[in-house]
């Protein structure tokens, strides 16, 4: 499973939701959808937007975290 760090590093940085919606070029109801883990997908090109506005690698903001229910391997 892959959890969305998001909030942690605009913690860091200091930068409300408002803003880094500005910056990236989304909305925030899908900024939310993201920083929340409810998100799908992600456009490479999004990421690197949000990499870009928070000045960070995608892996600050991307955790692979192994899940214990084998169900959810094979997804």
């Amino acid at each position: 499973m892959i959890r969305v760090d998001l909030d942690v590093m605009m913690a860091r940085r200091k930068m409300s939701l408002t803003e880094l919606s500005q910056k990236v070029g989304i909305t925030m109801a899908n900024l939310s959808i993201l920083k929340n883990g409810r998100a799908k997908a992600v456009r490479m090109s999004t990421l690197e937007a949000i990499c870009r506005a928070l000045r960070c690698q995608p892996g600050d903001i991307l955790v692979f975290e192994e899940s214990e229910n084998p169900e959810e391997w094979v997804r």
